[in-house]
């Protein structure tokens, strides 16, 4: 069988001798041609597979960027920004040929402001890298997507995580941009200060723009105090119907949980089999509070009650820093638990997010139709704010199972936005959501995107062919989809 899943958007461009020239003069070992850095930076935990980019700068400053991206534009030539590979919906890949600028160099804490709360890096920085600055000033970034991926590629994307539910996602913890524009100018976006009124907010404009509008090369962020206090508990159900009642309550309530998250019990199944832990294989939700130690207590005593009503038992509680992370640890490996326990799978990730009072439905729904299809699949998600994920584990080389998801996928969308959601809630567009956008957001949406697009960006360098389709007549050539590898990080919660 065929693996090949023909898609509208790839039109390869060969950038020029010229373009090469002129980097190789301007870069040195900066630049890589060679074939195994070009097909790195060519694929990502999506299942699209596409030719990769011709070349790879790798920037270690904003200087880099400007330059590599005033080179691009004089020649026409597409620029894909790059940060941990990372992404699941296909973001980074060279859908129009063209130069992969990767940003991982750009690691440098630039300042850290305990008193305002703030913190200014590059780009590259990775998210654990930021956290173990952090705690020697008491301090820690709250947004956990579950890969340490970078934090240029989290504002770019727009990303959230197990955290969201307390402490918001991207568009609430970045006050300010550094951005280089299409034509290689560089600007900022807002300020250290914790509000404004002064004009566009290009800063939210830019944030979840996944590298079509600018490439983000500084990010001032908002952090926050250690918490005093942590705890963690389990809490098992016989249903998952249950499990995700005992979620809603909880939001509904105002209980300031810092995580909520839901396994069914496939997922648990998984995660034992990987991490080697024996939690009890049944739908669980695994929550964690943050305060003072009484603010603690009383969270977590609000929950198990609510729970208990709800069916909940066999509350287990972990204190200690080790056995926290152990759970976490385990919890976020569930996406390579998945896809590690068919040899040669690949998971294709839903990532839809409803108004809450609509989760239980949503996820009934979807996981009738799961059970139905005959695919395995693990279900995890961010209910405490209407976030889940459904994984399908696929044949890559089984049309037949990548059409039948593909119709699970577009079931659970158009559902979610009948009630009020979204076919996002936190991975991105990139490719793959492109056909749900205009049900989403409504045709005239889409065409004051486009048109954000061309002023912006007139010729079509930065990252062209993601978010939302292009005009019929520029559609050619071909994506397929197969058993692609992976780099050594989990996608953006993916899992």
């Amino acid at each position: 069988m065929s693996a090949a899943y023909h898609h509208p958007e790839v039109a390869s461009r060969p950038i020029s001798d010229a373009l090469l020239a002129e980097l190789r003069a301007a870069f040195g070992p900066q630049l890589s041609t060679a074939p195994a850095v070009r097909e790195q930076h060519g694929q990502d935990e999506s299942s699209f597979i596409v030719p990769p980019p011709a070349a790879v700068v790798f920037a270690q400053s904003t200087a880099d960027v400007v330059t590599a991206v005033r080179r691009a534009a004089w020649h026409r030539a597409p620029v894909i920004p790059f940060g941990a590979g990372s992404s699941i919906e296909g973001q980074i890949l060279a859908v129009h040929g063209g130069i992969s600028l990767d940003l991982g160099r750009m690691d440098c804490i630039l300042s850290v402001n305990p008193e305002d709360m703030t913190v200014t890096v590059q780009a590259g920085v990775r998210r654990l890298q930021l956290n173990e600055a952090l705690k020697r000033d008491g301090f820690f970034f709250p947004v956990d997507p579950g890969a340490d991926a970078t934090i240029g590629g989290m504002t770019a994307t727009r990303a959230s995580g197990t955290t969201a539910v307390r402490y918001g996602t991207m568009r609430d913890n970045v006050l300010a941009l550094e951005v280089v524009t299409a034509t290689g100018e560089v600007i900022r976006t807002g300020t250290r200060a914790k509000k404004s009124s002064a004009g566009y907010d290009l800063t939210r404009l830019m944030i979840g723009s996944e590298g079509t509008l600018g490439v983000v090369t500084e990010i001032t962020l908002r952090i926050h105090p250690l918490p005093e206090a942590v705890s963690a508990a389990i809490c098992y159900f016989d249903t998952l119907d249950a499990a995700v009642r005992t979620s809603i309550a909880v939001t509904q309530l105002g209980v300031p949980i810092a995580r909520c998250e839901l396994l069914d019990a496939n997922t648990v199944r998984l995660v034992n089999r990987h991490s080697h832990t024996d939690l009890r294989e049944s739908p669980m939700l695994l929550m964690e509070f943050h305060g003072s130690p009484d603010g603690v207590r009383e969270q977590a005593e609000a929950v198990e009650q609510i729970a208990r009503e709800e069916g909940g038992n066999a509350f287990e509680w972990a204190t200690h820093p080790e056995d926290r992370t152990r759970l976490w640890t385990a919890r976020h490996h569930a996406y390579f638990a998945g896809i590690q326990s068919i040899p040669g799978c690949r998971a294709i990730t839903t990532d839809v997010c409803v108004p809450v009072s609509q989760l239980a439905r949503a996820v009934a729904d979807a996981v009738d139709d799961a059970n139905g299809s005959g695919i395995p699949y693990f279900l995890v998600g961010h209910v405490g704010d209407g976030n889940f994920h459904i994984d399908y584990l696929i044949d890559p080389r089984d049309d037949a199972q990548r059409a039948c998801c593909e119709r699970l996928n577009e079931a659970l969308v158009e559902r979610a936005i009948a009630v009020g959601g979204t076919c996002s809630g936190e991975h991105g567009i990139g490719l793959h959501k492109m056909r749900f956008l205009d049900a989403e957001t409504g045709a005239g949406a889409v065409d004051m995107m486009r048109a954000i697009k061309r002023a912006l960006d007139p010729d079509d360098i930065l990252n062209p062919g993601k978010i939302f389709s292009r005009p019929a007549a520029a559609h050619a050539g071909s994506i397929c989809i197969g058993n692609v590898g992976s780099d050594a990080h989990s996608p953006s919660e993916a899992s």
